[in-house]
């Protein structure tokens, strides 16, 4: 257990030199896991899964994927993106996706957050009901 906090440490330490004004660098992530996966010291590879694992959870946080059954009109588009600007910071990668399976309404994915306010969820909460 011991050796898993210090293995868990030196990755976030590792992650916080590869922020620039709080935003993650790309080119010094690999710079990083270049060194640490040439590196012959003992337990560098378990640091380098460590900080895969954060630097992944930090790209999922600033992601957004918003899930519609139609293309949903430009306009809307950006009154949804502004929302989430709002709520999670500038930054935020937004991507929509058409999934004719929702019915209607619409689905929001945001790092581990999920807004459901689709049809399909609606039946099945329903369904669970009865």
């Amino acid at each position: 257990m011991k050796g898993t906090r210090r293995t868990i440490r030196a990755a976030r330490r590792l992650y916080r030199l590869c922020l620039i004004d709080g935003r993650l660098d790309e080119g010094r992530v690999r710079q990083v896991a270049r060194r640490l996966g040439g590196s012959r010291r003992r337990g560098s590879i378990a640091v380098l899964s460590s900080l895969r694992r954060i630097v992944k959870l930090d790209r999922d946080r600033r992601r957004a994927v918003v899930e519609t059954a139609t293309s949903l009109p430009d306009d809307l588009r950006d009154e949804v993106q502004a929302n989430l600007a709002r709520l999670y910071g500038s930054g935020l990668a937004t991507s929509f996706e058409t999934t004719p399976g929702l019915i209607g309404g619409m689905r929001i994915r945001v790092g581990s957050d999920v807004y459901d306010g689709s049809v399909r969820a609606r039946l099945a909460a329903i369904e669970s009901r009865l």
